[in-house]
């Protein structure tokens, strides 16, 4: 169970790790973090998100907290594990918001000393927007948040893990195997921004923007993306991603296939599962 005196501290101030610094405050924690950019520090103290915050990872500061949220790229919060966690008070728990989890919870825990435990997890929610600036706690409200425990885990712990996000406001809790974890995160994440970023890479489309309607920019909004962010997150995941991509792309294929040959009844099968499986989504 997470403890309402619990000191969070949140690695990493950018769109997320700021978001989730101001929705902890809000939920009534003391909420530190360390972050690269003393702008970024100077804006969260001001506009209430943290109580403190560091641009320098030392003993002295690290070691207040109870619970630590990694909001890094997946390299660098390797890189952090392994240059500071001596730095962290025993029994501390660390949790994250990376967007894969084979290539990194594994590797954490396999590190980590053994008074320490980490439990992987993914907030499903997130803008197109980069930076503590456009940090805002409401994307939470009602989105999905995944927790990937493994057998290194406690229960005590996972729970933990599930009460910051419900303090967050997600409103769909569930737990996943890393495994689980990125083969869904492939298809329902992962592809989408890789076929947002080909079709804006289809075609310069400047001149266009005055004719567009709803369905293309609805449809493109993801292609603003972190392309140094993203593309780890693609390698990291490469052969899950592929066989997403592949999926797609063979579907695609018939969709053409009966488009060339006039075969009516082919497409509108096919749109009629498509606004089947959709309905799914709308009742959620």
């Amino acid at each position: 169970m997470l403890k309402q005196d619990s000191r969070i501290l949140i690695v990493g101030l950018g769109l997320i790790g700021g978001s989730y610094a101001e929705g902890l405050t809000k939920a009534g924690f003391e909420v530190g973090a360390v972050t690269r950019s003393q702008e970024s520090i100077d804006f969260a103290l001001a506009k209430g998100f943290i109580s403190s915050g560091t641009t320098e990872v030392t003993r002295e500061y690290v070691s207040r907290f109870d619970i630590i949220v990694f909001a890094l790229y997946p390299h660098v919060f390797l890189s952090w594990i392994g240059n500071y966690q001596d730095y962290i008070k025993p029994g501390a728990l660390l949790t994250d918001v990376t967007g894969v989890k084979r290539s990194v919870v594994y590797k954490v825990q396999e590190m980590l000393r053994d008074d320490l435990e980490f439990v992987g997890a993914h907030p499903m929610a997130g803008r197109e927007l980069y930076g503590v600036r456009n940090a805002d706690c409401s994307v939470f409200k009602g989105a999905n948040y995944i927790v990937t425990p493994t057998g290194a885990n406690t229960e005590e712990a996972v729970a933990a893990c599930e009460d910051l996000g419900r303090a967050l406001g997600f409103g769909c809790i569930s737990r996943l195997s890393p495994e689980e974890h990125d083969e869904m995160v492939g298809f329902l994440s992962q592809l989408t921004h890789c076929i947002a970023v080909a079709l804006m890479n289809s075609k310069e489309s400047r001149h266009l923007a005055e004719f567009t309607g709803d369905s293309f920019r609805d449809l493109t909004r993801i292609a603003r993306i972190n392309d140094g962010m993203w593309s780890e997150l693609f390698l990291l995941n490469r052969d899950e991603l592929l066989s997403q991509m592949d999926l797609f792309i063979g579907k695609f294929g018939e969709l053409r296939d009966a488009l060339a040959a006039g075969d009516m009844d082919k497409m509108r099968e096919m749109m009629r599962i498509s606004t089947e499986r959709r309905s799914y989504f709308d009742r959620k």
